[in-house]
């Protein structure tokens, strides 16, 4: 029996032996399995990582379009504003101009009734029954156009 014992012992080593053999292999694929997993993973995370970049560099793009077109139009409305305002001063002074010499026709036109009511020579004249008529009324919302 002792034959047999030691024949058991060896094929107990031999099935060891390969057992650690298939172990090993078995290790060795699992490790070779996780490197080209992780490998893959890292693939897939530069690819979205490229993605986001080009995402952002995309909006950046459109966001510097907008900017340069918001630009524009505040340049545009700010040329009409001054446009519109410098008119504006010019109504205005067009106004004063005119509230001016109408203050000017007034006061002759009252100058002429006063010197036509003093003298009864003057008012049989022709030119001065003229004048005779109410003062020129004008209002400001005339001038406003």
């Amino acid at each position: 029996m002792a034959p047999s014992t030691g024949n058991s012992s060896a094929c107990t080593k031999f099935q060891s032996s390969g057992s650690e053999e298939d172990l090993k292999v078995l290790m060795d694929e699992r490790k070779n399995k996780r490197k080209m997993s992780n490998r893959e993973s890292a693939r897939r995370c530069r690819m979205r990582k490229q993605n986001h970049i080009d995402d952002m560099m995309n909006q950046v793009s459109q966001l510097t379009k907008d900017k340069s077109e918001i630009l524009t139009s505040v340049k545009i409305t700010t040329q009409h504003y001054l446009n519109i305002e410098a008119e504006n001063s010019i109504l205005r002074a067009q106004i004063v101009e005119l509230n001016q010499r109408f203050e000017s026709l007034n006061g002759i036109i009252n100058l002429i009734n006063t010197s036509t009511t003093n003298s009864d020579e003057n008012s049989m004249n022709p030119i001065n029954m003229l004048y005779l008529n109410e003062p020129i009324m004008a209002f400001e919302d005339e001038f406003q156009w």
